[in-house]
């Protein structure tokens, strides 16, 4: 299991940057896929056709998601948070993904870099 962290500036407040990972409809704008997300802790999201899913654990407005990422049976829970700083250029968005499958992880961290947030900031750029 690996561990990732890395800080992605977005030009754009975190009150936009919340809404634009919490609410399903602008996710499909930035995304350009359909999304199932809400803000309620307890619920389940999909992302990408169904290829990312989990469980929505912690939210903060404008500031904290936490959730469970689900990759098939594996013991330990994978868990993402992202933390939205304030920036001189919009928005800091703090992100650490633990217990990441050896075999998903470079996967993953490309998943993360283009399509995720690399999506994200062209969107808003």
């Amino acid at each position: 299991m690996k561990d990732y962290k890395k800080h992605f500036v977005v030009p754009a407040p975190p009150e936009d940057i919340y809404k634009a990972l919490t609410n399903p409809a602008t996710i499909q704008l930035w995304s350009g896929e359909p999304a199932e997300m809400s803000d309620v802790a307890g619920t389940e999201f999909s992302l990408w056709s169904e290829s990312i899913t989990g469980m929505n654990l912690e939210f903060e407005n404008d500031r904290k998601i936490v959730q469970e990422w689900y990759f098939g049976e594996q013991e330990e829970p994978s868990i993402v948070t992202i933390i939205l700083h304030p920036d001189k250029k919009g928005t800091d968005a703090e992100l650490r993904h633990t217990n990441i499958p050896d075999e998903a992880f470079d996967d993953i961290v490309e998943g993360w870099n283009d399509a995720y947030f690399g999506a994200l900031v062209d969107f808003y750029s």
